[in-house]
């Protein structure tokens, strides 16, 4: 049975559906926050609750040319803007054990990139923040691997912990995602989010980057709401042809009003249905 939890104005668990979205990485004070308001209206339009999420460092970057965000001081200072002028609560990611607490100070989900989700140490300094942790699936594991995720946390008395699937290696420079990997990792009573357009990645497709296939977005998403999953997370970007980080993955903002308000519908559509069949 899934525990239901509050990240500041969003809740997770409670059935309903919830949306985590924002640029890949922080490209600039001005661009975070001009995302945050968008997304943020575009959400509040579609009835849902709304987490901002973008990050002060990407770690793991094709090359060694590629931009990896402002940092974590300078990132720090953006998100507590956004935090504060915006309205919002928001989500980023930790990369060492090093950083947990003091992004813990601002951030309102702590978020454990998925290479780095068999890192015992950092899940548990996540865990044991005090702050909702989301944990990536590794491309590697199996939906099934994920409880050893939810004991490591739930070790050190972690009550706000959310899965997160964002598809399998799948050969070479492809990643697939297995429906099936919704309903079980939610057996282990916590809240499950489908990263969709990290699902959509050709990672090192490009050579020196890594490649996407965005046209895919809508049906993909469709298809995991359906599955019945508690939030949705998406990269979004006004301009991806200019993203400094995860361009031909992101949903291009003028899409994501439309596909909000379909995957509200298909969730309420699917609570509906199950409901009557529970009768």
């Amino acid at each position: 049975m899934t525990k239901p939890f509050s990240v500041g104005k969003a809740t997770f668990g409670d059935g309903r559906l919830t949306v985590i979205a924002g640029p890949c990485v922080i490209e600039s004070p001005e661009h975070t926050l001009m995302m945050a308001r968008e997304c943020r209206e575009r959400a509040r339009a579609a009835g849902l609750d709304f987490v901002f999420k973008a990050s002060f460092d990407k770690a793991n970057r094709s090359s060694i040319k590629s931009f990896r965000g402002l940092g974590m001081e300078p990132g720090l200072e953006v998100l507590q803007r956004v935090k504060e002028e915006v309205d919002v609560p928001v989500l980023t990611d930790v990369h060492d054990v090093s950083q947990v607490e003091h992004v813990a100070e601002v951030v309102d989900v702590l978020q454990i990139p998925a290479f780095l989700s068999r890192q015992t140490d950092l899940i548990l300094a996540a865990a044991k923040s005090g702050k909702a942790v989301n944990v990536k699936k590794g491309q590697f594991l199996a939906p099934q691997d994920a409880r050893n995720i939810v004991d490591k946390a739930r070790e050190v008395g972690c009550e706000k912990l959310l899965l997160t699937e964002r598809g399998a290696s799948f050969g070479y420079h492809n990643l697939v995602v297995d429906m099936r990997s919704f309903p079980i990792m939610r057996g282990f009573g916590v809240p499950v989010v489908f990263d969709v357009t990290h699902s959509l990645q050709l990672p090192g497709g490009l050579g020196h980057a890594t490649g996407g296939q965005s046209e895919y977005i809508e049906p993909l998403a469709r298809a995991g709401v359906a599955c019945g999953v508690d939030a949705v997370f998406m990269e979004v970007h006004d301009c991806p042809e200019r993203a400094l980080s995860d361009g031909p993955n992101a949903l291009p903002l003028e899409r994501l009003a439309p596909l909000l308000i379909m995957l509200r519908d298909i969730h309420q559509l699917v609570r509906d249905s199950s409901a009557v069949a529970q009768l």
